[in-house]
Order: structure tokens, then sequence, then C-alpha cells
């Protein structure tokens, strides 16, 4: 439960500027960055993959910035909620 896997809904807080966002990890099909939803192929998706709460991840931005993260919650997994049709 404490492991972000596919359709996890995390609560990531930027370190640069402490705003916390919920993103959802998604297939590219399903991705929308305004409603949260994060490609598991994107950058950020990418580095949240198989992490726990507590890690604190990174990623390049497409401008080349670094951006970094820390894993607050988990605050949906779908394996620790039975939910394994998404």
């Amino acid at each position: 439960p404490d492991v972000v896997t596919m359709h996890s809904r995390v609560l990531l807080k930027d370190l640069q500027t402490g705003a916390q966002n919920e993103l959802t990890l998604c297939y590219p099909a399903d991705a929308d960055a305004s409603a949260g939803y994060v490609s598991v192929l994107s950058p950020v998706g990418w580095s949240l993959l198989g992490q726990r709460i507590g890690a604190t991840v990174h990623w390049p931005t497409p401008s080349g910035a670094k951006l970094s993260g820390e894993i607050l919650g988990i605050l949906f997994q779908p394996e620790s909620s039975g939910d394994f049709a998404m």
C-alpha cells in the first residue's frame, strides 16, 4: 500500500515551491496534466513509479530544468483497495 503503481493517486510536494499536487499515474492515452493525470512514460510519471511514501523524486522538464518532489502520501492504490480491473 505504500508503493506507487499504475493508477495510484499520490500527493506530491514540490520541493522548490512547497506546493502540493495530487497526481494519478496513468497510461499515455489517459494523460491529462490539467486534471492531474500523468503518463507513466512522462519524466514525472517515470520518476514516481515504484517509489514509496517519503521518497524524493527528480525529473527534467521539457526546457531542461530539474524539478524535485517528495511523495507525501498515496491517496489511492488499486492493489491495496482490491481494485484490479482499472
